[in-house]
């Protein structure tokens, strides 16, 4: 199978100045099918370096990065087996285990070649080979490896970010691995300072009071108090008095007086959870403490004023709710100076096994308990609907009832008839650019199939990692469906 990308080869996906092209190793000990095929690429703006023998293409190998090799299989006119090129390509991928590596293959040694792509190789093209197919094999290998390296230099990059900003901030421990996470904590920590309003959106589970925790954590008010409320927890007859106090007999019960979460927070921050879940008059009257800075407790008409800086949070889409008339735009203008997303725990698969693994210390008191492979393979394929609270309480339940050193799929509550969602037998399509091969995207569509959707297996089948055949399927326009298990 091959890659179709909608960028061009050489143009960095951060859309930075193209780095040089990455140049094929063309290894063939025919000098003249050797120059045939440097002509035939470099005419198609591949640039090539050819290798006589195995033992220079190693050389060159060890010396250079290239975008893909296209090697030979029989070298020598004696022999027909593939053997020599069964060697050389086991050497390349120990060298380098994620170079794309093309078998040309005469007929005879075709059953040698197909075991090598079980064993990790890109493909094979059988000798005489189509210059079509050929150069566009080569264009999209080559295309994928600058994917792969390009994202190791995003990685390398992101690691050296993080460890300036755990140079600067405190960043409590936050566990993550993707960039989609580093870019919130990068935004948190960088805002924290400035001392005015932040609202976190995101799905529930997915974190959003820890970014809340490191705002504050990192502001100018981190000596001063940090109250949290969750806005959605109680009733609308006892919330203003909550949120900002009462005098004794408000109301029903008030039999001393209450101070409220503004004047507990007065000089520090509160974090208001759950803000959608607001009354109207709820809406007003906190916009009214946000504009101006004062309040009057229920059942006073005193005026009182208060310094604190609110950091608010929701799940609910705020666009949709002032559309319908449900929450107050100059309340939502006035909150989302700063708005922070954090993305659900699908979006950001690379968090995963980080944080399952933190969570196996956190729970397991001391006793070496690890991730055994089957596993991770369900955590990598889980859909986590709710988000790292799920990740969390599954660690925790298989740490209480998991037997022996190994955590087993049951134990996670992953396994045969366990929680785990399906994914259903068919591909959702999304619209595809217009440069997409179609035969590829079936092809992709009909592995996915194959495989009951487990991306691992794929990814497996194909010789490249999940992550690779994420992007592969995001450039195809394939998602996966994905609905529980009747």
């Amino acid at each position: 199978m091959t890659l179709v990308t909608d960028r061009p080869v050489g143009e960095r996906i951060d859309g930075g100045p193209a780095r040089p092209r990455p140049r094929v190793l063309v290894v063939e000990d025919q000098p003249a099918v050797a120059k045939a095929i440097r002509l035939l690429l470099e005419v198609h703006d591949l640039p090539c370096v050819t290798a006589a023998s195995p033992g220079e293409a190693l050389e060159l190998v060890d010396r250079e990065e290239f975008g893909a090799v296209l090697q030979d299989m029989n070298f020598g006119p004696s022999e027909t087996d593939g053997a020599r090129g069964v060697e050389l390509f086991r050497r390349l991928r120990a060298l380098d285990p994620e170079l794309p590596i093309l078998a040309l293959t005469a007929w005879a040694s075709l059953a040698t070649a197909v075991a090598m792509v079980k064993e990790g190789a890109s493909d094979y093209l059988a000798k005489p080979w189509d210059d079509a197919k050929l150069v566009a094999t080569v264009r999209n290998l080559v295309r994928m490896r600058e994917l792969e390296l390009e994202n190791q230099r995003l990685i390398e990059a992101q690691v050296r970010d993080r460890r300036e900003l755990e140079a600067r901030y405190d960043l409590g421990g936050l566990v993550y691995r993707s960039p989609a996470m580093h870019r919130v904590v990068a935004l948190a920590a960088q805002v924290a300072s400035a001392d005015v309003p932040v609202l976190i959106t995101g799905p529930n589970g997915a974190g959003k009071e820890m970014i809340a925790d490191l705002i504050q954590t990192n502001s100018r008010r981190r000596e001063q108090p940090f109250v949290k409320m969750n806005a959605g927890a109680l009733p609308e007859e006892l919330l203003e008095a909550e949120l900002f106090g009462a005098e004794v007999g408000a109301y029903t019960g008030a039999v001393r007086r209450r101070i409220g979460r503004f004047e507990a927070a007065d000089q520090g921050t509160l974090f208001l959870d759950e803000i959608a879940t607001l009354s109207p008059a709820g809406q007003a009257k906190l916009l009214r403490v946000v504009q101006s800075g004062e309040l009057q407790r229920v059942g006073s008409s005193e005026t009182r004023r208060v310094d604190v800086r609110i950091v608010a949070a929701t799940n609910a889409d705020l666009g949709q709710a002032m559309a319908a008339g449900r929450f107050r735009e100059d309340l939502f203008f006035r909150l989302s100076v700063i708005e922070i997303r954090v993305p659900a725990l699908r979006e950001r698969p690379e968090d995963v096994m980080a944080l399952a693994e933190g969570f196996l210390v956190r729970f397991g008191q001391g006793q070496p308990r690890r991730l055994g492979r089957d596993a991770r393979a369900a955590l990598e394929e889980h859909a986590w609907p709710g988000n790292v609270r799920e990740l969390m309480n599954r660690v925790q339940r298989a740490v209480l009832i998991g037997s022996g050193a190994e955590i087993q799929p049951e134990d996670l509550g992953l396994g045969a008839g366990g929680a785990r969602p399906a994914v259903a037998a068919a591909a959702v399509p999304v619209v595809p650019a217009p440069e997409v091969d179609l035969d590829e995207r079936r092809q992709l569509e009909q592995l996915l199939v194959d495989s009951g959707g487990m991306v691992s297996r794929v990814a497996a089948r194909l010789g490249i990692s999940r992550q690779a055949l994420y992007r592969r399927m995001q450039r195809l326009g394939i998602a996966l469906e994905r609905r529980p298990r009747p």
